[in-house]
């Protein structure tokens, strides 16, 4: 029964570790400028004190770099969930049934929660 409730317990340190990384994802930050993640023009002039000139030249790296980062982000998501998919199939038949309700819980609520963060990042955009 412990080692069930262990499992359990990682199966939902997974599911929020998923919610966690797409938090970071790029885009999310006000004006999509990667708050926090020190590639915004902005983190650049302050902790690097840019000048114009230097401002005007970096822009379009950082905007070159966007969509290839967006890209290996949302490969990696993927990826991520693909085993957090194949990890929790393999649990559940492991679980009371009381357990996997929990489990279903869960991941209803991470579900739930990630869907109210896509829509307050579309209005955000809009």
């Amino acid at each position: 029964m412990k080692r069930n409730l262990l499992t359990l317990a990682a199966v939902g340190a997974i599911a929020l570790g998923g919610f966690v990384v797409a938090q970071a994802e790029p885009g999310h930050g006000p004006g999509d400028r990667w708050h926090g993640h020190g590639f915004g023009l902005e983190g650049l002039v302050n902790k690097l004190n840019l000048t114009p000139d230097q401002q005007t030249k970096v822009q379009p790296i950082i905007d070159q770099a966007k969509p290839q980062i967006r890209a290996i982000h949302q490969e990696a998501m993927q990826k991520m969930k693909t085993v957090m998919d194949s990890t929790t199939s393999q649990i559940r038949p492991l679980l009371t049934a009381e357990q996997q309700k929990k489990l279903d819980d869960i991941q209803k609520a991470h579900q739930d929660m990630m869907n109210a963060h896509k829509e307050l990042h579309d209005a955000v955009q809009e």
